[in-house]
């Protein structure tokens, strides 16, 4: 079983792990910066986990010794990291249906309106598959 525990501080993280962790946990994540003193009180309340996780720009701040002595008893800590920023509106389905369309000979006025989206966007998104080349080779001008 997994388990996020997200604090503002160590102390706080140190009660949400007593409160949160048990023998059925195999996998920890974690927000700040696994301490000696963090990583104790996982071991001690969770004994069976296998992974422990942190944010990515943490990771290079943890003591080599804390991995190494981890990695002996057969317990991962490993960097983890959620998308940043803004997530995008459109997923690459809508782009290629887009490019489908437009390959098909519909004009970008008809895929906006057909499709509902902005007709300033349809530009945008056709634009960017043209920049990373998800473009079609008959397309391309």
């Amino acid at each position: 079983m997994r388990v996020e525990v997200k604090a503002r501080n160590n102390a706080e993280l140190i009660r949400k792990l007593r409160e949160k962790l048990g023998p059925e946990v195999t996998e920890v994540y974690i927000n700040l910066r696994p301490t000696k003193e963090i990583v104790v009180r996982i071991l001690e309340n969770a004994p069976n986990v296998r992974k422990i996780s942190c944010p990515p720009s943490l990771y290079p701040k943890v003591s080599k010794k804390i991995i190494h002595a981890l990695s002996q008893i057969g317990v991962q800590l490993v960097p983890e990291g959620y998308p940043r920023g803004r997530p995008r509106k459109y997923d690459e389905k809508t782009v290629q249906k887009i490019l489908t369309m437009l390959s098909a000979g519909k004009g970008p006025k008809e895929i906006s309106s057909s499709l509902g989206i902005p007709l300033r966007t349809v530009y945008y998104l056709i634009e960017r598959a043209r920049e990373v080349e998800e473009w079609p080779s008959d397309l391309k001008q």
